[in-house]
């Protein structure tokens, strides 16, 4: 079979972590609010116990089915796709942005198109997706209409599969090298803790100490508490809630449920301030911490299937030193003045705001069909357009800047009028 690049699997990496992140390390979104119950009656613990009781969770198995949902206040977006720099430009209607760059054909348009298409989908649709895991085996099967995509992750690498497009990844890795990096790396790490304790005179902080030292920094801005027991996919769970405590935010409160025998997130919500439901939300429905069969892990590509061979490079320490290095470089060059391409952040917390300048968002843009239905979704304002959701505002200035965070219109425009 020839191995051909379809670009699926790069849109599937991408989808990936919207819908895993959340439940690995608990800070995310659920699809419903938390089922409070007042038959369920778990045993008190405070903040710091509960991020701990988490923390230590040690579960290597289960399986299940999570749905994402996303409910950002936005219309119907479906047209945008079809109009992104697609052929009939013009009508009359102003160029959003700076059009097409010369030379890049329609190529690029209909790469432009699938990508907003996939923006789309996860800030205005819902999602499937089941979840295995047993030790070192795992495998995400993400359930799309008439079709599903699968990622498959073992000890002898992993597989990236598109029943649609009919196209699979495999990536492969040196299980000796990589065995042999991370000796090398924990022999560093424990010269680097031994070094430390000697010229501090004094053993490292403890998870407890640090947790401890985390709780006190975030509740510098955040309100952090324990809510209401309750159910999420028929087990009892805790629910810890986050509340900013900044005006300048749109986010009213982060919910995350966690199961109350075994540790780990079931759930999590974003709601936005002064709102009854949540905004962007995943969760697990049902879940079962028994071991998955073994077949569910194993994968051979279908006839017909084009299959792309990627053998994943591991690198020496001194080769990951070296990017490390290079990598703070060019994070200095990049905030040096002057530079037009560098991304910027204004403020931090809660009320930051991330600034894209004109020479970085480049010639891509909205044109003809695409900068009429933008217009029909931003609303004018001095010197540029704002247009906002629940959660997330942006503004798109009139020389060509891009502005946005979970924050109200007018941080952003003070943001733009006098970079803070």
């Amino acid at each position: 079979m020839r191995a051909r690049d379809t670009g699926a699997s790069h849109r599937l990496t991408r989808w990936i972590p919207a819908i895993v992140a959340p439940i690995a390390i608990g800070v995310g979104v659920v699809l419903v609010p938390l089922q409070a119950n007042a038959a369920v009656d778990l045993p008190d613990l405070t903040p710091a116990e509960l991020l701990e009781f988490a923390a230590s969770s040690d579960v290597e198995s289960l399986s299940g089915t999570i749905e994402q949902r996303s409910e950002l206040g936005l219309p119907d977006l479906s047209g945008l796709t079809g109009a992104m720099g697609g052929g009939s430009g013009g009508g009359g209607t102003e160029d959003f942005g700076h059009g097409d760059s010369e030379g890049d054909g329609d190529g690029g348009a209909a790469a432009s198109a699938t990508d907003l298409d996939d923006l789309i989908s996860l800030a205005t649709g819902t999602h499937t997706a089941k979840v295995y895991l047993d030790g070192s085996n795992a495998r995400l099967q993400v359930l799309d209409r008439l079709a599903e995509r699968n990622v498959y992750l073992s000890e002898e690498g992993a597989w990236i599969y598109d029943s649609a497009e009919k196209a699979a990844t495999h990536f492969t890795v040196d299980q000796a090298a990589l065995d042999a990096l991370e000796a090398k790396a924990q022999a560093h790490h424990d010269e680097a803790r031994d070094r430390l304790e000697a010229e501090l005179s004094a053993p490292l902080p403890t998870p407890e100490q640090m947790l401890d030292e985390a709780l006190a920094k975030l509740d510098q801005t955040t309100d952090v508490s324990v809510g209401t027991d309750g159910r999420v996919a028929g087990r009892e769970v805790y629910e810890l809630v986050l509340e900013p405590r900044d005006a300048d935010t749109l986010v009213g409160d982060i919910t995350v449920a966690i199961d109350g025998d075994t540790g780990v997130a079931l759930a999590a919500s974003v709601t936005a301030r002064g709102a009854d439901e949540p905004a962007f939300s995943v969760a697990f429905t049902d879940v079962s911490f028994e071991a998955p069969d073994a077949a569910v892990f194993a994968f051979t590509p279908p006839e017909g299937t084009e299959v792309t061979e990627h053998a994943v490079p591991i690198p020496t320490v001194a080769e990951l030193e070296l990017w490390k290095a290079q990598a703070e470089a060019e994070s200095q060059a990049d905030a040096e003045p002057g530079d037009e391409t560098a991304r910027v952040v204004h403020g931090e917390g809660w009320s930051a705001v991330v600034e894209l300048p004109a020479a970085a968002v480049g010639g891509a843009g909205f044109n003809g069909e695409a900068a009429a239905m933008l217009g029909t979704l931003t609303e004018r304002v001095d010197g540029g357009r704002i247009l906002s959701t629940s959660l997330v505002t942006v503004l798109i200035t009139d020389d060509g800047r891009v502005f946005a965070g979970a924050v109200t219109a007018d941080r952003l425009l003070d943001a733009a009028a006098t970079g803070r």
